[in-house]
């Protein structure tokens, strides 16, 4: 796929989620927030859903916590507006920054489906337990399956903990969430490099 019909078919998926009311979400937020980053990357993360700032601007992972995870990944050598894709389960605010509810991930999910389609990532980096449900119908704590890689529709998957778990667990001492993200994301970097080194 050439890079301007890629650019053409994110913008239409755009317009369809901005169009989109599957679930009433649609109705109470500001902006559908549907990606930033380089959809020629290699690799894609993908969060729970966008929070106030993020339904103010139109883009995810733009508040405190995106800043984290962009200083994160930034530390082991990953630009995320040039390196990575960036999106979210839900494309449209929950009220108050709620959880998306399994309805709500399951009117999203088409959309997610054509990104991933569209962006063929090699790897995908799921931020937060959401973004494992979302994506993989797996519930449960992140402390068992982050820093696991798993293999899905011919790509690699890395959990992680949310930035903002890891916000509001802020020691980097060793053995600590910030910590063990920051492992994850050194693992994350090597397997890009493995992968671009075997093209």
């Amino acid at each position: 796929m050439t890079a301007t019909s890629l650019e053409q078919d994110l913008a239409s998926l755009a317009e369809s989620c901005d169009a989109c009311r599957l679930c009433k979400l649609g109705s109470s937020r500001s902006q559908v927030v549907v990606s930033r980053g380089n959809p020629q990357a290699r690799l894609m993360v993908i969060g729970e859903g966008p929070g106030a700032q993020e339904d103010e601007q139109g883009q995810p992972f733009v508040g405190r916590s995106g800043q984290l995870l962009d200083r994160m990944l930034e530390s082991v050598g990953i630009d995320s507006n040039h390196d990575a894709y960036v999106c979210n389960i839900v494309k449209c605010r929950p009220p108050e920054n709620r959880k998306p509810t399994a309805l709500e991930m399951a009117s999203c999910k088409p959309w997610l489906d054509r990104q991933i389609a569209l962006v063929d990532p090699a790897v995908i980096l799921l931020a937060g337990a959401t973004a494992v449900e979302g994506l993989l119908g797996i519930k449960g704590g992140m402390t068992k399956i982050r820093g696991q890689w798993r293999q899905w529709e011919g790509r690699w998957l890395m959990p992680v903990f949310h930035p903002s778990y890891l916000l509001r667990n802020p020691s980097k001492e060793r053995g600590a969430p910030k910590w063990l993200t920051w492992q994850d994301l050194q693992d994350v970097q090597r397997r890009l490099a493995q992968l671009d080194a075997s093209l």
